[in-house]
């Protein structure tokens, strides 16, 4: 349950005159640019940048057509939409097998994968086992810890509201909390929207996780942001927050009339079928089968009780979910449930509003990989070899998932596993490379293509009949072939 209140304090002294003129100046020509965007009928598009600087956006009336370049990253170019299908190196059976040898002799003890293209389901499964000490096979059913996979419910939630016109973009998240501050006077009073799930709130770097982790409650940690450093001024500069993210649960509680996971599950859960699907601690607790969080003991794993910790930011991280829901969520995100998500939404959240140059640094496929990189609404976008990639990544003590959606070729997949271990994140780009076609890289350490196929082994587990959803929403009987981050 997320408060409305917060403490009143005085923070520090103001900030300078010039550059609260400057980011008023452009603050407009972004905020136009989401509303028209959330008002327009495009189709979502692939991401493309260059290396010229581009202007900031004018202000834009909310009748005005789409603009064709988001205000706030350099070198964005108009997109060119060209659907095409997989390569003829995407074989779902082979990927199968290399998640099954990825929870062989408990290298990893469970793991969840989802994997939709064009509008079906071609698989969702689930791998190993949920409890090394209780051990329980992992199915489509069995629900894991989302972390921060849980933003895009945020931002897709609240866009819902702004297509009601219960909300906009630019709204100020002080309407909804007049007693929020920031140590800069004035600062928190000019948050919007739009700013908090695009992480520009202008705070350091996860402010106060270390206090979230130490079991501090969310409402406590709301009053301390008055005493938080600032980074920049809201929405002059990328910031990732969990607890700052989730001041738009108090906002969409302002908006509704409903607490956040109500709305999230009237809103997105039931239409969608997300069955499975729920919010905190409480929740997974509750589910027929769940994977327990594991973390390394000795030479092997040691399963544990969830934290509460981050469920306490529900926003930011509280969303618990099987393979059989994130079908569901990938094929309503590809465009295929126009009914729940319309296009227009779709093309907002996952359009790119402020550059994260740090995320094309790190882990080898992303130094390979990536060109460039920003935030959207609850996602990240990437640049995945001159391809448009929406992207997140989560993990929370004993959990980590990666969800990711190839637009060029109308795939989405989603994995989601229950332990610390990195291993598994190698699986998306070797999907995201198998359906583009580039050459095989080594992101795993198993045989990325292993001689013997599920198709000739006797030995594997059946598969579970799932729904198939057309555009319209229909159902069809079908064979399915740290810190949150």
């Amino acid at each position: 349950m997320i408060s409305l209140q917060s403490q009143h304090t005085q923070g520090a002294g103001p900030m300078k005159d010039d550059k609260r003129r400057h980011r008023l100046t452009w603050r407009g020509g972004l905020t136009g640019v989401l509303l028209s965007m959330a008002l327009a009928t495009s189709a979502q598009t692939p991401l493309r940048w260059n290396t010229q600087p581009a202007s900031p956006a004018p202000a834009i009336a909310q009748h005005e057509p789409l603009p064709t370049q988001p205000a706030s990253i350099p070198g964005y170019l108009p997109p060119v939409e060209e659907v095409m299908p997989p390569s003829s190196d995407f074989n779902v059976r082979q990927l199968e097998a290399i998640a099954q040898e990825l929870v062989a002799n408990q290298r990893v003890p469970g793991l969840a994968m989802t994997i939709v293209q064009g509008g079906r389901v071609l698989s969702a499964r689930g791998y190993g086992i949920t409890d090394v000490s209780n051990a329980e096979p992992v199915d489509a059913h069995t629900v894991f810890r989302l972390a921060s996979l849980s933003k895009a419910f945020a931002g897709t939630v609240t866009g819902l509201l702004v297509n009601e016109g219960s909300l906009r973009w630019d709204s100020h998240v002080a309407d909804y909390m007049p007693s929020l501050q920031f140590s800069e006077p004035g600062a928190a009073q000019q948050l919007t929207v739009a700013e908090v799930l695009s992480q520009r709130v202008g705070l350091t770097h996860n402010a106060y996780d270390r206090e979230l982790e130490r079991n501090v409650d969310y409402n406590t940690l709301v009053q301390k942001l008055a005493y938080a450093p600032m980074k920049c001024e809201p929405g002059e500069c990328y910031s990732y927050q969990n607890v700052a993210f989730s001041l738009v649960g108090n906002v969409v509680y302002g908006a509704s009339g409903q607490f956040f996971s109500e709305a999230v599950s009237r809103r997105i859960f039931k239409p969608l079928g997300m069955n499975d699907a729920s919010y905190g601690l409480e929740g997974i607790e509750a589910s027929p089968s769940w994977a327990r969080p594991h973390v390394r003991a000795g030479g092997g794993w040691r399963s544990l009780t969830p934290k509460p910790t981050y469920y306490r930011v529900a926003p930011a991280a509280g969303v618990n979910a099987s393979a059989s829901d994130m079908a569901q969520w990938l094929l309503a995100q590809t465009g295929h449930r126009p009914d729940v998500l319309p296009a227009p939404l779709l093309a907002t959240l996952h359009a790119p509003v402020v550059a994260t140059p740090g995320e094309t640094r790190g882990s080898s496929w992303r130094r390979q990989r990536l060109n460039a990189a920003g935030y959207g609404i609850g996602w990240r976008i990437y640049d995945y070899a001159g391809h448009r990639v929406v992207f997140h990544g989560g993990a929370v003590q004993g959990y980590r998932g990666a969800i990711a959606l190839l637009p060029q070729r109308d795939l989405g997949i989603a994995i989601l596993w229950n332990s610390e271990s990195s291993l598994p994140s190698g699986l998306l780009p070797t999907i995201l490379d198998r359906a583009i076609g580039l050459p095989a890289q080594r992101w795993l350490d198993v045989d990325p293509f292993p001689d013997v196929l599920y198709a000739e082994d006797d030995s594997r587990p059946t598969r579970p009949n799932l729904p198939r959803t057309d555009k319209h929403g229909g159902a069809h009987a079908s064979s399915a072939n740290a810190n949150p981050r």
